[in-house]
């Protein structure tokens, strides 16, 4: 499978899963979770979908330019959605305090997909 459709599938799953997450967040979890854990959950899955979103758009670039950093972003989008807002969903869950630890990591990642992201279609703009 090219990198690019590998990408944008990826895009979608994580589109589908925090508008799940996010509902189950709204409703199933509700009565479970303390506010301050239900904010938390929250903000994982608004950073997977904001992320979810970008990994689409960096799977589309892929398909029309070869890029390697695109496809770096694309990598580091991923991981920094399961670093960030997968220690987030654990944490708001569990209560499993260190997991906070490895969040930033996910956030340092989500930084530099984007950074890739644009490095990848500014010189790749030029190459079609």
């Amino acid at each position: 499978m090219r990198p690019g459709r590998l990408l944008a599938a990826l895009g979608a799953a994580n589109g589908f899963a925090a508008v799940a997450l996010g509902a189950l967040g709204a409703h199933a979890l509700k009565a479970r979770l303390a506010p301050e854990q239900l904010a938390t959950f929250h903000t994982a899955a608004d950073y997977q979908g904001l992320h979810a979103l970008a990994l689409l758009a960096t799977g589309l670039a892929c398909l029309l330019v070869e890029s390697r950093h695109l496809r770096a972003a694309g990598l580091l989008f991923v991981i920094g959605i399961l670093l960030f807002s997968g220690s987030l969903y654990v944490l708001a869950v569990t209560g499993i305090r260190w997991l906070g630890a490895v969040t930033p990591f996910g956030g340092v990642s989500l930084l530099a997909g984007w950074l890739l992201l644009g490095i990848g279609l500014w010189r790749g703009a030029d190459r079609r």
